[in-house]
């Protein structure tokens, strides 16, 4: 599956996140990840962000689609990051 995880998280966690989001999918833009995971990956990737984050106020949203190519993406101004540097 294809996943784009957008998170809005209080400062004291934000580099947490980040690194944790690094180790499965690539950085597009501030606080946007997006990459192909498996569904065990997907199943860590949401548990490791619930123990990280505060969910009283904080928000993560994960877009879940079938493939890369079921999304068209449109970038106006600089390109943050190219989804092929995927490590």
């Amino acid at each position: 599956m294809y996943v784009i995880v957008v998170y809005d998280v209080g400062v004291e966690r934000v580099s947490k996140v980040c690194s944790y989001l690094r180790c499965f999918l690539a950085w597009v833009q501030n606080s946007v990840f997006e990459g192909e995971l498996t569904e065990s990956q997907f199943m860590r990737v949401e548990s490791g962000l619930k123990e990280i984050i505060d969910a009283s106020v904080d928000s993560v949203r994960i877009y879940i689609l079938r493939s890369q190519d079921a999304v068209k993406v449109k970038t106006i101004g600089v390109e943050k990051a190219q989804i092929g540097t995927i490590i």
